[in-house]
């Protein structure tokens, strides 16, 4: 009888993403390295880098032995469904947010002005002292 894999989504896989329940797709399957974190041999901030991400890349460069390949069979939870498309909401900023924006930036000109002013005013009285002198 054929065993059941339990597909997830990359969605679903980026929310498991801390030290005490972290998660990690490679080659399209999903791990949970949770109760490994403390073994593994990198430290665990390696591990924790890469958590509710797509760590192929990551895990492909460090170039793993046979055994550690065999070792994270252990931890794997079902694969990565690939049928369904991530495609990430866009963010639509409304004319209202934009003059809102633009407001508070209007306001910040307002409130610091005088630095500015300052700063130019005493270059040009340095500037008339100097030539005076000369």
């Amino acid at each position: 009888m054929p065993t059941l894999t339990k597909l997830y989504s990359m969605e679903e896989a980026s929310l498991h993403d801390t030290k005490d329940d972290c998660w990690v797709v490679i080659d399209g399957k999903v791990y949970d390295l949770s109760s490994y974190l403390d073994e593994h041999p990198g430290g665990d901030d390696v591990v924790l880098a890469v958590t509710g991400k797509d760590a192929t890349d990551d895990f492909e460069d460090v170039g793993h032995s046979k055994s550690a390949i065999e070792l994270m069979q252990n931890f794997c939870i079902g694969e990565l469904d690939t049928s369904a498309t991530v495609i990430p909401e866009l963010e639509i900023s409304s004319k209202k947010e934009t003059n809102n924006y633009s407001w508070n930036l209007m306001e910040l000109t307002k409130q610091y002005w005088a630095a500015p002013v300052a700063i130019v005013g005493i270059s040009v009285v340095a500037g008339l002292v100097f030539l005076h002198k000369k």
